[in-house]
């Protein structure tokens, strides 16, 4: 039975649950002036390599990434998923404690932090425990109850816009593309290439068309822009840039009096946190599939109970929010290798798969 609907609200619940806490920083850092050339590049980059790894994948019928690679050598899924696997245990704890970080700072002020990081990690645990097809059903019952808040709240957000603030468009850096190699701007990275890759692990278990997939990235591009440019146009660039988190301080000065909660920025927190609890349970559900087929004598249950408390242990050893960062940096370089030399090595093997099958046919 195809379920491409899931699979397409999947793929876009989890990146609107990246995009508006940490990539308008750092995309107003990468540029003083034309900040659609960094969200247009990064975008770009985000549906290039969403194409080549969704047409890889299209050469291999109900097969996943990690059958895909074994079917090469076992050497080979050994040396390149070991490394994926480690990065979805690192993505869950630094975005686990990065976010146990912002929901202390705007909700639960007294609230220590690591009852925070428990109860991320006990919800995210429990979803995953379920199996991947009641992840995407309890995607898709989120995305009924809160998509119309989410696009609410995203309507009301330029009331306090300054639309002169657009303006100057451009600069030689933005046109130049001088940025690519900044800091910021790989950084910023994390929000386009983190909720893309489970498409490689839930075949045969949730079948879709990838056409679907490819016709909603460009759903994501308004977002990308609205996260970016409501914090500019209401404060303005030379203000905006002292901000931590540019877009939730923007909806905070928005004043609704009819809204049943005091700050229309509550609305909103809860919002994104179900999509990021969405997003943490799919990678904790990819790092314990990862898991258990090197260790297949660990039962599922087990397996993520140890893979949660280890996670916890390791999220408590990080101090504060700059070494979030700080991590969060280092932990680039092999979003890169996962994000770009992972889709590339699944279309070579998708060709050279499709070739083998029209010699033997």
């Amino acid at each position: 039975m195809d379920k491409s609907l899931q699979v397409t609200v999947m793929y876009l619940l989890t990146h609107v649950g990246l995009i508006f806490f940490m990539y308008p920083t750092e995309i107003i850092e990468s540029v003083p002036i034309g900040h659609w050339s960094p969200i247009l590049l990064g975008f770009l980059f985000h549906v290039t390599l969403l194409g080549i790894f969704t047409k890889g994948l299209s050469y291999f019928k109900s097969q996943n990434l990690i059958d895909i690679f074994l079917g090469a050598g076992k050497a080979f899924a050994v040396i390149l998923l070991v490394p994926v696997t480690f990065y979805f245990l690192m993505e869950i704890v630094i975005m686990v404690r990065a976010y146990s970080e912002i929901i202390k700072m705007i909700f639960l002020e007294n609230t220590p932090i690591w009852a925070i990081i428990a109860l991320l990690l006990a919800v995210t645990t429990m979803i995953s425990s379920l199996g991947i097809e009641t992840v995407f059903r309890t995607g898709l019952l989120i995305a009924v109850l809160f998509l119309p808040i989410f696009l609410l709240v995203l309507s009301i957000s330029f009331q306090n816009a300054d639309w002169r603030y657009v303006f100057p468009l451009m600069d030689e850096r933005a046109v130049s593309l001088s940025y690519v190699l900044s800091r910021p701007f790989l950084l910023s990275l994390f929000a386009f290439a983190g909720g893309f890759t489970f498409l490689g692990f839930i075949q045969p278990y949730i079948p879709y068309k990838r056409r679907s997939v490819m016709g909603a990235s460009a759903l994501l591009l308004p977002l990308f822009l609205i996260s970016v440019y409501v914090p500019l146009l209401t404060f303005g660039q030379n203000t905006v840039f002292e901000l931590q988190f540019p877009f939730i301080t923007a909806i905070d000065t928005v004043n609704i009096t009819w809204l049943m909660f005091d700050r229309v920025t509550m609305f909103f927190m809860i919002t994104l946190i179900c999509f990021v609890l969405l997003f943490f349970s799919l990678v904790m559900w990819k790092a314990t599939l990862l898991i258990r087929r090197a260790l297949p004598f660990i039962r599922p249950i087990p397996a993520k109970l140890l893979l949660a408390l280890a996670l916890f242990i390791l999220c408590l050893q990080i101090p504060d929010f700059k070494t979030v960062e700080q991590l969060l940096w280092w932990n680039t370089f092999l979003r890169l290798y996962v994000t770009i030399a992972i889709p590339f090595i699944t279309l070579i093997l998708g060709i050279r798969h499709h070739r083998k099958g029209a010699v033997f046919s």
